[in-house]
């Protein structure tokens, strides 16, 4: 009887040592996505990021206007926040307020020519977008 008795508590402690560990190990993941910054989800993330990835690297001028457009309304959405934009450098940028029906980009792409396109992220979120000849 003094067997099963001790079986019992040894059974209860390591279903209890699981618990805390499945706890830490959720606390772990939603404290390192706050310390990333972004607010998103991983999948909301991915989705985010892929609509800009896809011009990384040597494009054409119309490829450029694309991109340029995929951010001017990723900027002038109604979930525009300061989370979510992506700033423009290099030969475009964005003018205009953020959220703002005025919000436009001023540049001459060629379609003859090839740009540069590379990031820089937050955390793991694309938050600026360099074109260069």
């Amino acid at each position: 009887m003094e067997n099963a008795s001790k079986a019992l508590i040894i059974a209860g402690a390591i279903l209890l040592s699981i618990l805390l560990i499945t706890l830490g190990i959720m606390i772990f993941t939603q404290a390192q996505s706050a310390i990333n910054g972004s607010g998103m989800s991983e999948i909301e993330l991915n989705a985010f990021n892929q609509k800009f990835l896809k011009y990384e690297g040597k494009q054409k001028g119309s490829a450029i206007r694309s991109l340029a457009q995929e951010a001017l309304a990723n900027n002038n959405g109604d979930q525009a926040s300061d989370e979510t934009v992506v700033t423009l450098t290099g030969m475009v940028t964005l003018t205009g307020e953020v959220g703002s029906s005025d919000l436009a980009y001023n540049a001459n792409f060629k379609n003859t020519k090839t740009y540069t396109v590379s990031f820089k992220y937050t955390g793991a979120r694309v938050s600026e977008i360099n074109i260069a000849e």
